[in-house]
C-alpha cells in the first residue's frame, strides 16, 4: 500500500511541485513552524515553572496549615475584648484527637537568642523542635544530623544551625560538628549544619533545639508558639483549618464569631492556586498552539488548492495517460503532508533551542525560576501526529479538486 512513499518519481514530483512556487512554499510553511514552535516553547516553560516551584516546596508536607494566637477583637464569658491569645500542648493534643483529616500536628516554639563561641558572637532565631519538622519540612543537611528522639526524652543540650550562623560562629573550613556553642549562657553541642532554602515556611530559623530543652530553659511550661497541622491526602485542608479554629476557639474561651483571635497560613490552599495556574497555561498552551497549527494548515490548503489550479492542464494529461483519481489524490495528499511535516520538525528543532536559551538564561543557581525547561517525547510524538492528521485532512481537499476535474476539460485548460 506505501510501497510509492519508495518510488523516487514520487518524490521528485513533489520536490518539482515546490520548487516551482518556492517562496510561497516557504511563507506557507512559516504558519506550522510557529504553531509549533509555540506549543513546545510554551509547554516546556509551563514544565519548567513547575520544576521551580517542586524544587522550592518538594521538601514541604503542602496539605498543612500554620496556626498561632495572636488578640481577641469580642468579649465573650466574661473576658475582655483584646485577651492575648496563648497556645498550648494540650491544645495541640485536641487538636490531633479531635479533628477530622489530621495526619499530623507539630507544635513549635522559637525566641531571639545571643549565641558566642570563642571571641565570636551574634544574635539569631532559636527554634525548639521535634525531630517530626524534618520529614514534614526537609532539612538539607550539610553536616551531621538532626534532632532525634533520645534528644527529646533526654532534654540533650544539642544544636542543628544554619549555613549562616556557622559562617558567623565558626572559622573558615573548620569542623563544627561535636563543637560546643555559648546560648544565653549554656553550653551546647553543634550536632548538624542545615542549608538555608529559599522558602521558610514560619519564622526564619537559625538554630533548632531539642523542644522539650527548649521549654525547660525559657520555662515555657505547656505553652508553645504555633502549630503546624498536615491533613491527609484526600481531606480539604480548608476544612480542616476551620474545624481547628473552631475547636481552639471552644477550648480558649474565645467567641466563635471571633475572626482575629488565631491567625494562620494555608500552605494547601495556595498550593493549589499555584498547581490550578499550571494547569490552566497547559491547557491554554495546547489551546493556542493547536489553534495556530490549524490556521497554518489551512494556509498550505490554500496554496495547495492554488497549485492545483496551475496544474490543471497537468493533472489532465497524467489522467489521459491511465493515472487513477487515487493516485491523483494520494500525491496531493503527500505534498501537504510533507510540507507540514517539514515545517513541524523545524517548529521542534526551533522550540527546543528556544528551551535550552531559558535553561541557560533563567535555569541556572539556587534561585531559578525556570529549572530544566523540557518537553517530554511523548509530547513531541503527539504534536507530529496531529500534524500528520491534519495535513492528511488539509490535502483531501485540493485533492478532491484536481479528481473533480474530466480529463477533457483539464486538457482544454489554458
Amino acid at each position: 500500500m506505501f510501497k510509492f512513499l519508495f518510488e523516487s518519481d514520487t518524490w521528485q514530483e513533489v520536490f518539482d511541485s515546490f520548487s516551482k512556487n518556492k517562496l510561497r512554499s516557504i511563507l506557507t510553511m512559516v504558519g506550522v513552524w510557529w504553531g509549533i514552535l509555540l506549543l513546545i516553547g510554551l509547554l516546556g516553560s509551563a514544565r519548567g515553572l513547575e520544576n521551580s516551584f517542586n524544587r522550592l516546596f518538594g521538601s514541604f508536607a503542602t496539605n498543612s496549615v500554620f496556626v498561632w494566637g495572636q488578640n481577641t477583637s469580642k468579649p465573650f464569658k466574661g473576658f475582655q475584648e483584646g485577651k492575648q491569645v496563648r497556645l498550648s500542648l494540650t491544645d495541640a493534643k485536641k487538636v490531633e484527637e479531635n479533628v477530622e483529616g489530621i495526619e499530623f500536628v507539630l507544635p513549635r516554639s522559637q525566641q531571639g537568642t545571643n549565641v558566642t563561641r570563642n571571641f565570636l558572637s551574634g544574635s539569631f532565631q532559636m527554634a525548639g523542635d521535634y525531630p517530626l519538622l524534618d520529614q514534614l519540612q526537609k532539612k538539607k543537611l550539610i553536616n551531621g544530623r538532626f534532632i532525634n528522639q533520645n534528644d527529646i526524652d533526654d532534654n540533650k543540650k544539642i544544636a542543628v544551625i544554619s549555613e549562616d550562623t556557622y559562617k558567623q560562629l565558626f572559622e573558615k573550613d573548620e569542623d563544627a560538628i561535636g563543637k560546643y556553642i555559648d546560648i544565653n549562657g549554656i553550653n551546647f553541642i553543634v550536632v548538624g549544619i542545615f542549608e538555608v532554602g529559599n522558602v521558610n515556611m514560619g519564622p526564619s530559623t537559625d538554630i533548632h533545639i531539642p523542644f522539650t530543652t527548649f521549654q525547660q530553659i525559657y520555662n515555657r511550661g505547656d505553652r508553645i508558639g504555633w502549630m503546624m497541622i498536615t491533613g491527609k491526602p484526600d481531606y480539604d485542608i480548608k476544612q480542616i483549618e476551620e474545624d481547628v479554629k473552631l475547636l481552639l476557639k471552644n477550648l480558649n474561651n474565645i467567641h466563635p464569631e471571633d475572626s482575629r483571635a488565631f491567625g494562620s497560613f494555608n500552605l494547601g490552599k495556595e498550593f493549589k492556586k499555584f498547581t490550578g495556574f499550571l494547569i490552566g497555561m497547559q491547557f491554554l498552551t495546547w489551546f493556542v498552539g493547536i489553534a495556530t497549527l490549524i490556521a497554518g494548515v489551512f494556509a498550505i490548503g490554500n496554496i495547495l488548492l492554488i497549485t492545483v489550479r496551475e496544474r490543471t492542464k497537468e493533472i489532465g494529461i497524467r489522467r489521459a495517460l491511465g493515472a487513477t483519481p487515487f493516485e491523483i489524490k494520494r500525491q496531493i495528499v503527500l505534498e501537504a503532508v510533507f510540507l507540514t511535516m517539514v515545517a513541524g520538525i523545524f517548529g521542534i528543532i526551533t522550540g527546543g533551542w528556544i528551551l535550552i536559551g531559558l535553561d541557560a538564561a533563567f535555569g541556572q543557581g539556587t534561585d531559578a525560576v525556570i529549572v530544566n525547561a523540557s518537553v517530554s517525547i511523548a509530547i513531541v510524538f503527539i504534536a507530529l501526529i496531529i500534524l500528520v492528521v491534519l495535513g492528511s485532512l488539509i490535502g483531501l481537499i485540493p485533492a478532491f479538486k484536481a479528481t473533480s476535474i474530466k480529463p477533457i476539460e483539464a486538457l482544454r485548460e489554458e
